[in-house]
């Protein structure tokens, strides 16, 4: 597949607006909006109250809102300006069922009718691409709301990335360590094209100003080849200069925690909350995080549009050489 060319840096858009950013201090969201700022655009980030301090993405005006209250976010957040065009990063931390359905979907939609107030005409979601082939709550919470975007009115891209690198490399501590990669089944059981946090937010901002993207859902993925497990694992002990170990689990080991912890919830909402947990590992433990081709009922590597130059191994170099870290902070038992 022709992989785009990843876009200057410093390139100002064609059209500098006044953006409204949602999850400016996440990972991809500080990246997004240092790639808005870049391109001249005015970007105002709405933060949850306590946590600009130390993690505002620099270029933006920050303003502390609660999302899920309209007074607020009236109030706090939009406080009376306009704007051009809003680019949401926002995502339930941890896809707890409540928290999804209060994030994924209900903060969206009552962000959506303010920034509709606000004058905006253009919106950009960061979905999921597991959204596809839907068994989760956070799922059905993103494709609820990616349905009321689609009908809002305002022009939309809705970006549906592959997995990121974080999500990736939980188990180079542990390699390092002396320990042997885990693999569920054979390792083989899925693959997926990771993307660069800079080269999905890159993707991201030149949303607003390609046509092609416009009114769009857009699965992406990093550059290709389509990787699995195994090769990750390969990956890292090559860099390591290690010989590779591994240790075979079978993902029906995470059914049983997830039916235990699913009889217990019925008595504890921490225990609910956990046994959703486990569900979502084994999804990402069984389902490939490419473009589904429902005419084959298969995973298509082919498919899947990929965009930018880094690559998940080139990440895996950078974190043994200590220029880089990996924070992936509620999503660490994956």
């Amino acid at each position: 597949m022709t992989r785009r060319p990843v876009p200057d840096a410093l390139a100002l858009s064609p059209d500098p607006r006044r953006v409204l950013v949602l999850g400016g201090t996440g990972t991809i969201g500080r990246a997004a909006v240092a790639a808005l700022v870049a391109r001249g655009h005015r970007v105002t980030a709405i933060v949850r109250p306590g946590t600009a301090a130390g993690r505002a993405p620099a270029g933006a005006t920050i303003r502390e809102a609660d999302v899920t209250d309209p007074r607020s976010l009236r109030r706090d957040g939009l406080t009376g300006l306009r704007f051009d065009a809003l680019v949401s990063c926002l995502a339930s931390r941890t896809g707890d069922p409540r928290d999804a359905w209060a994030i994924d979907h209900a903060a969206h939609g009552t962000v959506l009718e303010g920034a509709h107030d606000a004058g905006v005409t253009r919106m950009v979601l960061l979905s999921a691409i597991c959204v596809q082939r839907p068994r989760l709550a956070f799922q059905y919470a993103k494709l609820a709301f990616e349905a009321e975007l689609a009908v809002s009115g305002l022009d939309y891209s809705i970006v549906r990335p592959t997995a990121y690198f974080k999500s990736l490399s939980g188990q180079i501590d542990r390699v390092r360590a002396g320990r042997p990669w885990l693999l569920f089944g054979d390792g083989r059981l899925t693959a997926c094209k990771p993307i660069a946090d800079e080269d999905l937010a890159d993707y991201l901002a030149d949303c607003l100003d390609d046509p092609g993207r416009r009114n769009r859902i857009l699965p992406i993925g990093g550059p290709g080849p389509a990787i699995t497990p195994r090769d990750q694992g390969e990956a890292l002990f090559r860099l390591l200069g290690q010989r590779p170990r591994f240790r075979h689990v079978t993902p029906r080991l995470l059914d049983a925690v997830a039916a235990a912890l699913g009889l217990a919830g019925r008595l504890s909402p921490r225990l609910r909350a956990r046994a959703e947990f486990a569900r979502i590992g084994r999804y990402y433990a069984t389902e490939s995080m490419l473009v589904w081709n429902p005419a084959t009922g298969r995973h298509d590597a082919d498919a899947t549009p990929e965009a930018g130059t880094r690559t998940l191994f080139d990440f895996y170099a950078r974190v043994l050489r200590g220029e880089a870290t990996v924070d992936r902070g509620d999503h660490a038992a994956f």
